[in-house]
């Protein structure tokens, strides 16, 4: 089925090379619908896990990543890359498993370097999961389906709440260390702020003020923590001039217990940029079934596959495709890859300067906060969102949600249940993305589809 360059009112096609200049604006706007999500993570698991100065450059390693993973996608290189607009960014989907991971180095143990390289050893690993998949697609959308995908998405938003509403109160650190100063109200009124500036700029109707929502909210909220003098200079200071990529700067290390939550979320991401992408597709006039449709898709699959290895080696986290990029396509009508190209050079450039990772990770933990609750329950409906395109739910699907998410969400809020199992078996059943994922994915394969 293709559809028409006309109906969907596209400026520039696919194919088509706008002017620098014209290129230039929009991977701007490209730029400013995902700095943001493509940071954010690293400044979670670097906040959570306590990797302290080490933050700056693995933000500085996350854009540059980026960059390259992105110019893949849209150069396409041989069978690697979708061959369009498909921008990529550091994915929130593993950010569960990592924190995890993290932790079980961290109980036994292991400082900052050994946790880091655990978890880009296993993310290494694990992304070679994602490049054969890309090459039975056709066969596994048969098996993982959007009921399975959608509540494992849901899964990932969901649980990771916890982090967001953490930070608006002032951060695990202080939880931890002067629980007395968690939860003030200064702490909550900044978060709060934070919250209400994004929610009112989404709501513009110009699309760069909407675009720019998640970026305004930060921006205002970081200038109020300044003027409260809650903005700690210290994270600027001894900062590089610029970032090198170092391969495994870290070193490589590889835990088979931490393991197996990174390798399910791999196979979840494989399906869920199949659906990115082929919004991608739809909304560049390109083809969305047959040949030419497919061989996209599983392009596309395997450059996340790649990159998210490439990823690993050069010290950052998994890579996926972004679908907030799918919008800035259908607001501007510009489709064509080549200004991803741009995108690219951007996202290479700004990580080069390492004081880019020092002014974020100066943040304040509510001024993250009061954005990221945003961007983990948008994360949620994403779910809810890929459940419902299924139509009208049957018993049966309506049971395989209800299980996942009470035996996930169940684990979450009362790890204490698994206190009598073994120590394995507790590191990895008590991430939520993974018990209430691995029990979507076996109820639907053991449901009888005749009972929906």
């Amino acid at each position: 089925m293709e559809q028409g360059n006309d109906k969907l009112e596209l400026v520039y096609g696919v194919e088509d090379k706008p002017s620098p200049m014209e290129s230039a604006y929009a991977g701007l706007q490209h730029l400013l619908a995902i700095i943001v999500g493509i940071i954010t993570p690293t400044l979670i698991i670097g906040g959570v896990l306590g990797l302290g100065e080490r933050i700056p450059y693995l933000i500085s390693m996350s854009l540059i990543v980026s960059g390259v993973a992105t110019f893949i996608q849209a150069k396409r290189i041989g069978p690697v890359g979708s061959g369009l607009l498909s921008v990529q960014g550091t994915s929130f989907a593993f950010l569960g498993a990592i924190l995890t991971a993290g932790f079980i180095v961290k109980g036994q143990g292991g400082g900052p370097d050994e946790i880091l390289a655990t978890i880009f050893g296993i993310c290494f690993v694990g992304a070679f999961i994602e490049m054969v998949i890309s090459r039975f697609l056709h066969v596994l959308k048969e098996i993982i389906t959007p009921v399975v995908t959608g509540t494992v998405v849901m899964l990932i938003g969901l649980s990771l709440v916890k982090v967001g509403i953490t930070d608006m109160a002032g951060g695990k650190w202080l939880l931890d260390n002067k629980p007395e100063f968690f939860g003030t109200a200064g702490n909550l009124g900044l978060g709060i702020l934070v919250l209400l500036v994004v929610l009112i700029l989404n709501r513009s109707k110009n699309p760069m003020i909407r675009m720019g929502s998640i970026v305004g909210g930060i921006l205002i909220g970081y200038l109020v923590a300044l003027a409260m003098g809650k903005v700690n200079f210290g994270h600027m200071s001894g900062v590089e001039i610029i970032s090198i990529p170092i391969p495994f700067n870290y070193g490589f290390a590889f835990s088979w217990t931490a393991f197996i939550g990174v390798a399910f979320i791999y196979i979840i991401t494989a399906i869920e940029s199949t659906g990115d992408l082929t919004a991608t597709s739809m909304l560049s006039g390109e083809p969305v079934e047959g040949d030419k449709y497919m061989d996209r898709i599983k392009g596309g699959v395997l450059g996340d596959g790649i990159n998210s290895a490439i990823a690993a080696i050069f010290n950052t986290f998994p890579n996926t495709t972004f679908s907030q990029n799918n919008g800035v396509i259908q607001m501007t009508g510009v489709a064509s890859r080549f200004v991803g190209m741009y995108l690219a050079a951007f996202l290479v450039i700004l990580g080069l300067f390492p004081v880019i990772g020092g002014f974020f990770r100066s943040l304040p933990n509510p001024v993250l906060g009061g954005a990221t609750i945003v961007m983990f329950g948008t994360v949620a409906a994403a779910g809810v969102n890929i459940i419902a395109s299924m139509g009208r739910l049957g018993r049966r699907e309506i049971l395989i949600i209800a299980v996942s998410l009470g035996i996930g969400l169940g684990l979450a809020f009362v790890p204490e249940v698994l206190s009598q199992t073994p120590k394995a078996i507790q590191q990895i059943f008590g991430s939520a993305i993974t018990s209430g994922g691995l029990a979507a994915l076996i109820l639907n394969l053991v449901l009888p589809r005749s009972q929906s």
